[in-house]
C-alpha cells in the first residue's frame, strides 16, 4: 500500500476497503480538537473525503489514484472528544467509467456526526508501450 504522509500524521487507520466500500477510524487526540474541545470540522471532512475516495478506488482494479471533483457535507452534531474513536464509512453509489459517485458517513459510537456525497475521478497508470 502507498504511503500517505498526511494520513499517517493525523493517525488515520484503514479498517477495510473492498468492492466499493471502505471503513476508516481515528482515535481522537488533542490535535484533532477545535476550540470547544470536540473534533474539528476539518477532521470530519477529511475522514469523509478519504473514506469515499477509498471506496471508489477499491471498486476499480486498474486505479492508480483518485481526485475529488466535488463534495457536499451535512454536519449533524459534534464529532467526539479526546479519547473517543471516530469511524468513517464510504460506499460507491454509481460509477460511469472513471467517475464515481459516493456517499460517506462519520460516526461517534451510535451517533451520526456527518454525511457527505462526493464525486471522484479515478486515474489509471499510463500503460507502457512494448
Amino acid at each position: 500500500m502507498k504511503k500517505y504522509p498526511f494520513l499517517e500524521e493525523i493517525g488515520l487507520e484503514v479498517v477495510y476497503e473492498k468492492d466499493g466500500e471502505s471503513e476508516l477510524a481515528i482515535d481522537l487526540k488533542n490535535k484533532h480538537s477545535n476550540s470547544w474541545g470536540s473534533m474539528h470540522g476539518g477532521v470530519t471532512m477529511t475522514l469523509l473525503d478519504i473514506c469515499m475516495a477509498r471506496a471508489a478506488r477499491s471498486a476499480d482494479s486498474e486505479e492508480s489514484g483518485a481526485a475529488t471533483i466535488e463534495m457536499k457535507v451535512s454536519f449533524f452534531q459534534p464529532g467526539g472528544r479526546v479519547g473517543q474513536r471516530a469511524i468513517a464509512k464510504g460506499r460507491v453509489l454509481h460509477n460511469s467509467g472513471r467517475m464515481f459517485f459516493c456517499e460517506g458517513e462519520v460516526w461517534n459510537g451510535e451517533k451520526l456526526v456527518a454525511k457527505a456525497l462526493g464525486t471522484f475521478k479515478i486515474f489509471h497508470a499510463a500503460k507502457k508501450e512494448v
